[in-house]
């Protein structure tokens, strides 16, 4: 999957927390909201929007716009490696989680079909 395909898949999957997203989706995606947040922020810099302290308007509504595909991207590639949704909830264990979630958002899917649906790799190649 390309850059421009998992832009296009967060969107379209806004709230499909079911199925299997590829690595490739998860990484594409996340640059897709780092890029976007950094020119934003440049924007809302240099117009004066903001503080410090606090996000402007347009980072808040990025944030609006991008958690919930986001979060749906990120159970999607959870599945991928074989593991429930819930496991984003790991994330409130001090680094521990952390570290936990990025390991399974870099590692392998699993090959072939698992519980949560068909290898999204398989798939793009028929």
């Amino acid at each position: 999957m390309d850059f421009g395909d998992a832009v296009k898949s967060g969107f379209v999957r806004y709230f499909d927390f079911v199925g299997r997203s590829s690595r490739s989706e998860y990484w594409w995606w996340t640059l897709f909201v780092f890029i976007t947040g950094l020119v934003i922020g440049a924007i809302e810099f240099s117009l004066g929007l903001g503080t410090t302290s606090a996000y402007g308007p347009l980072s808040g509504l990025l944030s609006l716009l991008t958690f919930i595909p986001g979060l749906a991207v990120l159970v999607r590639r959870l599945h991928d490696v074989d593991r429930s949704g819930w496991w984003v909830l790991i994330i409130f264990v001090p680094l521990i989680g952390f570290v936990l979630l990025i390991y399974w958002m870099v590692i392998h899917g699993t090959h072939g079909p698992n519980r949560f649906g068909e290898d999204p790799l398989m798939v793009a190649d028929a």
